[in-house]
């Protein structure tokens, strides 16, 4: 039969934490079979060691100054894995190896009064690897999720939502730093025609084609570019003036074209064309931007009407002037 002291030591020995006390001089008085593990040095070995040479590796200055602390003035300490990573040299059991690295740890370190007067230190370490395991998981999937709230599945472009709400804080940024931005609507020409002929995954892949193409002309960290909706595209891009947005639109047009995926449905080439409406904000001329997206669609709608296979112009004033007569008429 057990007695009492037996049941303390087995249960000192099984338990799944580290668990030692140093006297008033640092040595060490006591030394569990977790941390005998962990720090792979045997109770034998450590008992009555000064504590900085019972580890393999001396503790962290941060360590050795909280045990201070508690050993003189009685104050518990609380080293949390978030600022201390590893302050002991403890590792994990099937580590071998000289590039092993300690595991992380949480430490609390609390104040023991003998009968002799004395203070001593209980030092009580857990092994934080697994929470921050988890913890990582879990912001790795928060990551995701955000990623897939603002992505368009299909292109990895951002999607409308990102849009909206990238579109708010670029006109915000404009009017502060009283610099132009310019709005371009891209659409595929013809392409329920290519998706009726060729097939829908035909025309996903003709649609991931497209966004990237359009990605690579993008130069700068401040352009953005989104799926709008169906064929649709959409780009932003602060600080681009009128006088070359249009040159620009060129530039994607003839990105499209070299791609030279066939298009036999197309009434404007043999090939896959794009569209494109434009319109410009202008802090030291135009007052009102509400209107720019609807200037940049208009400007779409009169591609096509032009043709297609082109890209289309409508200054912003144009617009405004315009809704402005006909609600005077």
């Amino acid at each position: 039969m057990m007695t009492v002291d037996l049941y303390q030591n087995v249960i000192f020995d099984t338990i799944n934490m580290g668990i030692f006390v140093v006297d008033r001089d640092e040595k060490v008085l006591m030394w569990n079979g977790w941390l005998a593990k962990h720090a792979r040095i045997p109770s034998q070995a450590a008992l009555g060691k000064r504590l900085e040479e019972a580890f393999t590796a001396a503790p962290s200055p941060a360590f050795m100054a909280a045990l201070r602390n508690t050993l003189n003035y009685g104050l518990p300490a609380v080293l949390s894995n978030a600022l201390h990573r590893a302050p002991l040299a403890l590792f994990n059991v099937d580590d071998i190896g000289e590039d092993q690295l300690p595991i992380h740890q949480s430490i609390t370190i609390t104040a023991l009064n003998t009968n002799e007067g004395h203070r001593c230190a209980l030092i009580q370490v857990t092994d934080s690897s697994t929470s921050i395991k988890r913890e990582k998981m879990l912001r790795s999937h928060s990551e995701v999720l955000k990623k897939d709230a603002t992505t368009d599945i299909l292109t990895g472009l951002y999607n409308r939502r990102f849009f909206d709400e990238h579109y708010k804080m670029a006109i915000g940024q404009a009017i502060r730093q009283k610099l132009p931005m310019t709005i371009f609507m891209v659409d595929i020409d013809y392409f329920k025609q290519y998706n009726d002929y060729y097939g829908h995954p035909a025309g996903d892949k003709v649609l991931c084609s497209v966004a990237q193409t359009l990605k690579t002309q993008l130069a700068r960290s401040s352009d953005m570019l989104a799926r709008y909706g169906g064929e649709e595209f959409i780009m932003v891009l602060p600080n681009m003036h009128a006088e070359n947005a249009m040159q620009f639109a060129e530039k994607l047009i003839h990105a499209i074209s070299a791609l030279n995926l066939a298009h036999l449905k197309s009434k404007v080439a043999k090939h896959v064309t794009v569209s494109i409406g434009l319109s410009t904000y202008d802090p030291s001329r135009h007052r009102e931007v509400t209107a720019l997206i609807d200037a940049a669609d208009t400007a779409l709608y009169k591609a096509k009407q032009q043709g297609r296979n082109r890209a289309s112009y409508l200054a912003l004033d144009t617009l405004i002037s315009h809704r402005v007569g006909a609600v005077i008429d």
